[in-house]
């Protein structure tokens, strides 16, 4: 996916916060509810932040929206046939947090094929999230698994230090985020580890070169939120020209 992080991530040493809410665009050619080519990205980077502290930016922005939403549009939740209880529990519970590990365990006992070191793709979520009634975030992936900028956790290399928080539901992952690599010697072999030449991201690597400083970051998917929080049965139905990997006009 091409997104405004890895820019942002330039701009650390001098800004320390940074935040924009802008298209973002997905290489994969997906095809679900929740799935646009083309999507509105809420992202934030930070400065000095650890996975907790991102993830806790995180959980505050989601039970805002569904604070707010219930404050100002509560007659239009209702013409939805959304139920009011509902949303204020998103409003108002803390979201709990659950690891990687533990997931695989749960969709293992209901007799999902999946094996440690696999992404959670939609599918295997909307399993998961199925039994929740609040927004719950996932943690520790296998570094495998994830992205080479997402920071090793120093006590246990074989994971990163990143968080996806999954709505109810069925809904899914609605942001992605964590700490990131600030090292240029894990950078250059993560890079490695994954067969990927370091000189596409070069510009990214030189911004390690000359100091970087410790910073973490989350991407929430806007068009993801309005969909679960609306209770619409595709991601189409809240944005007015939904573009996908069939269709990119108008």
């Amino acid at each position: 996916t091409q997104s405004w992080q890895l820019y942002a991530e330039a701009a650390m040493p001098a800004l320390e916060r940074l935040y924009t809410i802008a298209p973002s665009f997905r290489a994969e050619k997906s095809r679900t509810r929740r799935h646009l080519t083309e999507f509105w990205h809420a992202e934030m980077e930070i400065a000095w932040a650890t996975n907790a502290e991102v993830m806790a930016h995180g959980e505050g922005v989601v039970r805002h929206i569904a604070s707010t939403l219930l404050d100002e549009r509560s007659t239009e939740l209702e013409d939805l046939g959304r139920d009011l209880e509902l949303i204020g529990r998103y409003a108002d519970t803390p979201f709990p947090r659950m690891r990687y590990d533990e997931a695989v365990e749960i969709l293992q006992g209901k007799g999902v094929d999946v094996s440690w070191g696999q992404d959670l793709d939609y599918s295997k979520e909307k399993i998961l999230t199925q039994d929740f009634d609040v927004p719950h975030f996932l943690t520790h992936y296998p570094k495998i698994a994830k992205p080479f900028y997402h920071r090793e956790d120093p006590t246990d290399d074989k994971y990163v230090l990143c968080h996806d928080l999954l709505a109810p539901e069925g809904y899914g992952e609605i942001i992605g985020g964590g700490e990131r690599t600030w090292s240029e010697e894990e950078i250059l072999a993560r890079l490695a580890e994954e067969g990927t030449s370091p000189e596409a991201y070069q510009f990214y690597i030189d911004t390690r070169s000359y100091g970087g400083v410790p910073h973490g970051g989350f991407g929430l998917g806007v068009d993801r939120v309005c969909s679960w929080l609306s209770g619409a049965d595709h991601i189409r139905e809240v944005i007015p020209f939904p573009r996908d990997s069939r269709r990119v006009t108008p």
